[in-house]
């Protein structure tokens, strides 16, 4: 599975951006999705997830309320929407795909990795 994440950008604090992760190759199965951020200096961290089959999602608590997660199975495609952005939100965020239904917080624990895409958010 190779995964293709897009839609980073600049915004001002308080705009809104919608990014994608696009998957191709074997992607029949069903797969757990998950998106991840790393700020400069600072390690790669969990920030949402939907499991396969139920849709189910999780967020960290900072982003509850602002960011969707959300599939279109038909296209193979997650999505990130990102509203009322703040600051700290800057970071490169990485869409993972698990080969398991079930969702999950721990990056150990999916196996594919898209290249990133950056998020920049000026105050």
């Amino acid at each position: 599975v190779q995964l293709q994440a897009s839609g980073g950008g600049l915004v001002q604090a308080g705009g809104s951006l919608r990014l994608s992760c696009a998957a191709s190759g074997r992607t029949s199965g069903n797969y757990a999705m998950g998106w991840f951020r790393q700020a400069p200096g600072k390690e790669r961290e969990f920030v949402a997830a939907i499991s396969s089959g139920s849709g189910s999602t999780y967020y960290i608590d900072s982003v509850k309320g602002r960011f969707t997660i959300s599939r279109d199975t038909a296209k193979n495609t997650v999505y990130l929407q990102m509203n009322s952005l703040k600051p700290e939100d800057t970071a490169v965020y990485y869409c993972a795909a698990r080969a398991r239904m079930v969702l999950t917080t721990a990056p150990t624990l999916y196996d594919f990795w898209g290249q990133g895409t950056l998020v920049t958010v000026s105050s």
